[in-house]
């Protein structure tokens, strides 16, 4: 488990509460992914029907792609390095306005077994959930190999977006802020 996240189902409902939610609201989400590598896309569309809600995504692994294609900029990635809460919230917010949808995800981190630093070790992952309203980033650190780490992050950026999908519903549905 991840620090500051939460557990998983096996059954994988976050994939089924972000769906069920993005379709509720007729809303769209794109993706922006690093360590992922397109893992979120991949889950994401596994679902029959997911071209209702699923604009596209961006593999972004190299800084110029960062820059170039979802708006990052030079001076945040200099700063703050490619592994960062800045960095992951100009993904999301890039990919959001870049592809034009509702709501962007930003996958950032390091997923090894090579690239760790003492400051940035393997395992260190931020996700950045961007809508209308602006972009909340979350910081996580995950146990396990390459594949584990880049699994739990995918799990995590869906929880999170089904999270802010469930806020954005209610405050449509209530008039209500959370």
């Amino acid at each position: 488990m991840a620090t500051g996240g939460k557990k998983l189902g096996k059954a994988g409902r976050p994939p089924a509460d972000a769906a069920r939610r993005l379709k509720a609201m007729a809303a769209t989400v794109a993706t922006a992914e690093s360590c992922t590598g397109g893992g979120l896309g991949w889950r994401l569309t596994a679902r029959p029907g997911s071209s209702a809600y699923f604009l596209g995504g961006v593999i972004a692994y190299d800084n110029a792609v960062k820059v170039r294609v979802l708006g990052v900029r030079p001076s945040t990635l200099a700063r703050h390095g490619a592994v960062s809460s800045p960095v992951a919230a100009e993904m999301a917010l890039g990919v959001r306005r870049r592809l034009g949808s509702g709501y962007g995800v930003g996958v950032t981190g390091v997923a090894g077994p090579d690239g760790g630093t003492a400051r940035k070790p393997v395992g260190l992952v931020f996700i950045g959930v961007a809508d209308a309203s602006g972009c909340c980033v979350k910081q996580f650190r995950f146990c396990g190999g390459r594949a584990a780490v880049r699994r739990a992050a995918v799990g995590a950026a869906l929880s999170m977006l089904a999270d802010r999908l469930k806020r954005s519903l209610k405050e449509r549905c209530h008039g209500e802020k959370s």
